[in-house]
């Protein structure tokens, strides 16, 4: 009986989203963590909701070729794949993502996905550690249990040594009101910038010293040069700001994107962050953008990366929600804390002949959808972090007279089941 607290032999049939694998029990769903598809495995039960069990596996039974020994324990944030052969772990969020996109999205892909490989030690550029007690670290799956940074080795060595420094000054320094740091660094690692969280009002003075910590630049923002092909980019971009995570990768997804528009076309960005693919796009394919982007930091840091541009990238501040039909009228008028956009830029008629959406991980609201379809661009280029809000979001560019003509996947999280997917749409 499929019951929280029974244990159950299980044969591992394949991948779900989210890190789990599905097995079945009597022809109930068992999502089980811990396991390999095509493994037997005694898993015990932990609960059971809307007629899906969830399970642990406790002993492997008929262990998978593609098993190795986990170098952390598997549940500190961002390592739930660790007790994966890396090349196995590609495979499974290959097989992810045709999944979500045949379920979800009752959608076919032209060919098979192949996923980027990263190096699986010190990939991470961005992340959000957390302070309880005296421990600075990550959370461990499900909890708010505080777990060691340096062990998931997705941190450089030099980072998780910065870490140990903060976490002993606040120590030295009775801090006890900082609950989360911010840590964002460059590519090269030659700029590490840090923000506090606090619970409460804290002396501006103590949050210096903090900030002074050996190894930690005296400012808010780092700065990036990425080579792409025979061109360079530059940007700075807030501690705050969302930036793409993967030091390996992240040139080799900038390419990949920018390779899909054609030279000189005018494209929208929207969801443009500090400008990766904005900037990228009028630099190396010499194309006229419009960059959309709400967040205050980001845009900020859009503003100034395309300051250099010649006017190639105009920044647009407020939600993609907040514009509708760009590719039948200029933007003539600002709205709200929207930037105005110089007539002379763009005439009287604006056609926009690629879009790019690189929206959160909740995907597109419809009125940032309905937007995009009405600009009725020829390509449609969708970046995302998760699979199920792209496949949903996939069937409506479909049933609008788009079809999937590419889609590819850079693995910027190694030893998660997270994965960046890539999909080009043809009008």
């Amino acid at each position: 009986m499929i019951a929280p607290g029974s244990t159950a032999s299980l044969s591992i049939e394949r991948p779900a989203a989210g890190g789990r694998m599905i097995a079945r029990a009597g022809g109930q769903i068992v999502l089980v963590s811990g396991a390999i598809p095509g493994e037997r495995v005694q898993a015990r039960i932990d609960r059971v909701a809307k007629g899906v069990a969830y399970a642990d596996a406790i002993a492997i039974e008929e262990p998978s070729p593609d098993r190795r020994e986990p170098f952390v324990d598997p549940v500190c944030g961002g390592s739930l794949y660790a007790h994966i052969a890396y090349p196995r772990q590609l495979a499974i969020k290959a097989e992810v993502i045709a999944d979500a996109f045949r379920r979800i999205g009752r959608l076919g892909l032209p060919a098979p996905v192949a996923v980027a490989a990263s190096p699986e030690e010190g990939y991470r550029m961005r992340a959000r550690l957390h302070v309880r007690g005296r421990r600075v670290g990550f959370f461990r799956e499900g909890t708010h249990d505080i777990c060691d940074a340096r062990a998931t080795r997705q941190l450089l060595p030099a980072s998780c040594d910065v870490v140990d420094r903060l976490s002993a000054a606040l120590r030295s320094l009775g801090v006890d009101a900082v609950r989360e740091i911010e840590l964002s660094e460059n590519v090269d690692a030659t700029e590490r910038a840090v923000h506090f969280e606090t619970a409460e009002r804290v002396d501006r003075r103590i949050l210096a010293k903090l900030a002074s910590v050996d190894g930690v630049t005296p400012a808010e923002h780092v700065t990036d040069t990425l080579r792409l092909g025979e061109n360079r980019i530059t940007l700075r971009r807030h501690v705050q700001a969302f930036f793409q995570g993967n030091r390996y990768l992240l040139a080799d997804l900038v390419s990949h994107v920018v390779e899909r528009v054609p030279a000189g076309a005018a494209v929208a960005d929207l969801y443009a962050g500090a400008g990766l693919f904005a900037v990228a796009a009028a630099t190396v394919r010499d194309a006229t953008v419009w960059a959309v982007e709400g967040d205050l930091f980001a845009a900020d840091d859009l503003r100034a990366n395309a300051a250099g541009l010649a006017g190639r990238v105009t920044v647009i501040k407020g939600a993609v929600e907040s514009f509708s039909r760009l590719g039948q009228s200029p933007f003539d008028k600002a709205q709200g804390d929207r930037e105005p956009v110089e007539r002379s830029a763009v005439g009287s008629r604006v056609e926009i002949e690629t879009v790019i959406v690189d929206p959160p991980r909740t995907g597109m609201s419809r009125e940032a959808l309905d937007a995009v379809l009405g600009i009725r661009a020829a390509t449609i280029v969708y970046v995302s972090c998760d699979v199920a809000t792209l496949a949903r979001d996939a069937r409506r560019i479909v049933d609008a007279g788009y079809a999937i003509s590419r889609v590819d996947a850079f693995d910027l999280f190694p030893n998660t089941p997270h994965v960046e997917t890539v999909v080009v749409f043809a009008r």
